[in-house]
């Protein structure tokens, strides 16, 4: 299994007991969902490695206890911290509406209200404190906010997302 077939789950952040169990921090929103797994991959090094679970379920609001089949002591949870888990991509709940995962709109065009085609989403930059679509058109980068205000309809079959930018955006970009 290759990490471009996965999506991120969390991190291991630390120990919760002496037999090895661990606390995993979830990146998601719903996280009773990951409660009853059956198997996750663990990167270590360049790979992810399958890690069989014995039991998980949900510690306070974001955190899930794991106790792993190959974890039954402290020593061999320490090599664990810090890991990162993954799982694969057809085990994420499918999004309707103006949802969506940031890896399924790479590729679909940005139709803005006034000025039409304003490029292809090249990448998502989640980096900042304002989540931003990387579009390219004739060239040239825009940077668009991923905000409700701005996403008006998200057309899977089309692969389009049709957006309001701000006046004056896009001809910061497009007219230089």
């Amino acid at each position: 299994m290759h990490k471009e077939d996965c999506f991120y789950l969390g991190k291991v952040v630390s120990k919760y007991s002496f037999k090895g169990e661990v606390l995993v921090k979830l990146d998601t929103d719903e996280p009773e969902i990951y409660e009853n797994m059956e198997s996750v991959f663990v990167s270590l090094g360049n790979n992810l490695i399958p890690f069989f679970i014995d039991r998980c379920r949900l510690h306070k609001s974001n955190l899930l206890r794991i106790d792993f089949e190959e974890v039954k002591d402290e020593a061999t949870a320490d090599k664990i911290i810090g890991s990162e888990l993954y799982l694969p991509l057809e085990m994420l709940p499918p999004l309707t509406g103006n949802k969506f995962y940031f890896h399924e709109v790479i590729g679909f065009a940005l139709m803005d209200e006034v000025h039409g085609n304003i490029g292809t989403i090249v990448s998502i930059n989640d980096s900042a404190s304002q989540e931003l679509f990387e579009a390219e058109k004739d060239g040239k980068e825009l940077l668009i906010p991923i905000t409700d205000d701005i996403i008006k309809k998200v057309d899977r079959e089309k692969k389009e997302i049709h957006v309001r930018t701000p006046e004056g955006l896009v001809e910061l970009y497009l007219d230089s």
